[in-house]
């Protein structure tokens, strides 16, 4: 079976649940957020749809602000959720609306939400990736076995560097260009 092409005209990106209160907790959380940085830099660079979700805003915060200045304003929606998933219907209707069917995943927590997202993102007949550089958990073997199962359901494991690059094809053009100082 062919895996799928990641193309610009047919991927958004979906950040999940990167927040103040989470972050900190993370293993390797300054890893997660310079990766994910890139990858939104990279996402801005190539005019991507970035959609950002955050779980329960009251408890857990809202985005870090090294992600927000690069979200604002390009970000197409930010919803709440309670879900652990963030395939949610508001997260779906903008997939829809931007006729986007590839989706590139990000965030926290690995084995919860990112998990349940790319599940349920696969379940309802997106081309989904995990960007395994840009996701992380509390436990490092958590987020590394729900990985193992994403892979096994379907998902694409990539990094950033190696999404960034599929999506552009090819050296030399302008696209090229705009993603070289964030991959070096």
């Amino acid at each position: 079976m062919a895996l799928p092409r990641f193309q610009i005209d047919d991927s958004a990106l979906l950040v999940v649940d990167v927040q103040e209160k989470l972050v900190p907790v993370m293993h390797e959380s300054n890893r997660l957020i310079k990766q994910a940085s890139r990858l939104i830099d990279g996402a801005n660079a190539l005019g991507l749809p970035v959609l950002v979700t955050e779980q329960y805003r009251k408890g857990l915060g809202v985005t870090v602000p090294e992600l927000v200045e690069r979200l604002t304003p390009l970000a197409v929606c930010n919803h709440e959720k309670l879900k652990f998933s963030a395939c949610i219907q508001p997260v779906r209707d903008e997939l829809s609306r931007l006729n986007r069917r590839n989706v590139i995943v990000c965030g926290i927590e690995g084995h919860v939400c990112v998990l349940q997202s790319c599940l349920d993102l696969m379940g309802s007949g997106f081309v989904t990736a995990i960007v395994t550089d840009a996701v992380s958990s509390r436990r490092e073997n958590d987020c590394r076995v729900a990985i193992d199962r994403m892979v096994q359901a379907g998902v694409v494991p990539t990094t950033v560097e190696s999404i960034l690059l599929e999506l552009v094809h090819e050296a030399g053009t302008d696209r090229f260009k705009s993603i070289l100082p964030i991959i070096k």
